[in-house]
């Protein structure tokens, strides 16, 4: 089963006036992802992960604690986490569920709280990865952060957000400010209601 880059939810243009521009998402989308999607179904051809679900190939890959994972998994995983990411945005976000609201401030002390760990969490990934919010296995809410494309599956959890801080993602836009992009993508970007049905 060959594997298939999926059409944005929104226009190239939609997400320019949350700050993420139509350059970056024609490089970030039509590119990127483009890319992981297609060296993914070179690598599983004629392999056990030819048939499997995206998501076995991620857990089936994964590697705790190697230095660098296989290429199978790397682009299996890039595929997943890109096509959360586009899901998880919206050129129309609206207030936070309420009760998403109630769980983050649980969880976090305060949405304000929240927002900010996860802010750091992104911030402070050394090189490339992802920030996320995730529910735990044990129903509990957890702020993490990943390196590369290594994401939530591989732990068990449910991703509930995801921010993408590889340098592709933001250097168009906001060049080497990380943390402003970051602060955008929470304040401008969010698809709160995809967060509060992942759930």
């Amino acid at each position: 089963m060959a594997f298939t880059l999926p059409d944005l939810p929104y226009a190239h243009d939609a997400l320019a006036g949350g700050g993420m521009s139509r350059e970056t998402l024609e490089y970030h989308h039509d590119k990127h992802h483009k890319a992981y999607v297609d060296k993914l179904n070179e690598l599983i051809a004629g392999t056990e992960w030819e048939n499997a679900s995206l998501e076995d190939i991620v857990r089936g890959n994964y590697k705790d604690g190697a230095v660098a994972q296989n290429g199978i998994f790397n682009n299996a995983s890039q595929h997943w986490n890109h096509a959360q990411f586009w899901e998880m945005m919206t050129p129309t976000p609206g207030a936070i569920p309420g009760e998403l609201e109630k769980a983050l401030t649980e969880s976090f002390g305060s949405v304000d709280d929240f927002k900010k760990k996860f802010a750091e969490a992104g911030a402070g990934q050394f090189g490339s990865g992802w920030a996320w919010l995730v529910k735990d296995q044990d129903g509990s809410l957890k702020v993490t952060k990943t390196e590369n494309g290594v994401n939530p599956l591989c732990f068990g959890q449910t991703a509930l957000l995801g921010c993408d801080v590889w340098e592709h993602s933001y250097y168009i836009d906001f060049r080497n400010a990380r943390p402003k992009y970051l602060e955008n993508f929470l304040g401008k970007l969010v698809n709160w209601e995809n967060v509060a049905a992942r759930m």
